[in-house]
C-alpha cells in the first residue's frame, strides 16, 4: 500500500499504509477552520474516496488543549454575502462525503463546529479530559454543518435540545455516559486506542465495511422494512466479491484472512 503526505500549513494530511490522517493544525487558534481549509479538506476528502488504498480515516486536531472550536469566527466575512456562506466549501460536510469508516480523536475542546466535525465522523474516541459543546446559540445562531440533525441522532431529542440551547459545555465522562463518545481513554492512550482500533477495521473487508457504514446510515432515514431489504440486497452484493471467497478459505483453512477490496 501507499504512504504519502500532503498539506497546507493549517491541515496536515497523511497516509501510513490503509489508514489516513487528517490533522487541523492551528493549535495557537483552536484549530479553528478557515475558508481556504474549508476548500482543502473537500479537496483531501475527495482524494480519500478516490483512492482504494485508504480504508480507514482519522480525524483529529494538534496541539493538546483542543480538537477544533469550529469556523473562525474572526474571518466569517471572508465567506462573502449570506447567499455566499450558504453555498461554502462546508468541511462538515466534506467529512460526512468521506465514505470509508472515520474516527475522531478527540482532545481537548470539541466545540460548535469541532462538535460538528466530531458528530460527522463515525466512531468518536475522546481523551478524559476533553469537553464538548454547541456555544454558538450564544452568539446568534445555530449550527449550520449537523449539529441540529446529528446530535439528536446520537443522544436524543431533549438532552440534545438541552445542550444546544443552552450552549452549556459537558465534560468527557458526559459525553460518554449519554453515547457521544464510544471510548474514553486516558490523555496519553488517545493516539495508540484510536490507532488500534483504526488496525482492526482495516483488517477487515473494505467493500463489506463501507456497506456497513452506509447501511447504518440508512437507518437513520428510512423506514425498517426498507432498510431490512436493502440490507439484504447489500449481503447479497458482498457474495460478488472475491474477498468473500478469501474469507471462506482463510476459516477453512484457519488463518487471517487478506483481503484486497475486490
Amino acid at each position: 500500500m501507499n504512504s504519502g503526505r500532503s498539506e497546507n500549513q493549517d491541515v496536515l494530511w497523511e497516509q501510513d499504509g490503509a489508514i489516513a490522517t487528517i490533522k487541523l493544525n492551528r493549535p495557537l487558534k483552536l484549530n479553528t477552520v478557515t475558508p481556504e481549509m474549508g476548500r482543502f479538506l473537500t479537496e483531501q476528502c475527495q482524494r480519500i474516496n478516490h483512492n482504494d488504498d485508504i480504508r480507514v480515516v482519522i480525524l483529529t486536531g494538534g496541539g493538546e488543549k483542543c480538537f477544533s472550536a469550529g469556523s473562525d469566527v474572526k474571518v466569517l466575512d471572508d465567506y462573502g454575502s449570506n447567499w455566499q456562506l450558504r453555498n461554502r466549501s462546508d468541511y462538515c460536510r466534506a467529512i460526512w462525503s468521506i465514505r470509508k469508516p472515520i474516527i475522531a480523536a478527540i482532545r481537548g475542546y470539541a466545540i460548535g463546529g469541532g462538535l460538528e466535525l466530531a458528530l460527522m465522523s463515525d466512531i468518536r474516541v475522546a481523551s478524559v479530559t476533553a469537553k464538548f459543546g454547541a456555544g454558538v446559540i450564544k452568539l446568534g445562531w445555530h449550527g449550520g454543518a449537523g449539529n441540529t440533525q446529528l446530535l439528536p441522532r446520537l443522544v436524543g431529542y431533549g438532552k440534545a435540545l438541552q445542550l444546544l440551547l443552552t450552549g452549556d459545555l459537558i465534560d468527557a465522562q458526559e459525553a460518554y455516559r449519554i453515547g457521544l463518545v464510544q471510548e474514553l481513554v486516558p490523555d496519553d492512550q488517545l493516539d495508540s486506542v484510536t490507532r488500534n482500533l483504526a488496525d482492526k477495521i482495516v483488517r477487515n473487508a473494505p467493500i463489506a465495511a463501507q456497506l456497513c457504514k452506509h447501511m447504518v446510515r440508512v437507518a437513520e432515514s428510512t423506514s425498517l422494512e426498507v432498510g431490512l431489504q436493502y440490507e439484504n440486497d447489500m449481503f447479497a452484493y458482498c457474495f460478488t466479491t472475491k474477498d468473500h471467497l478469501e474469507g471462506i478459505a482463510a476459516f477453512r483453512e484457519k488463518r487471517t484472512p487478506v483481503f484486497q477490496g475486490e
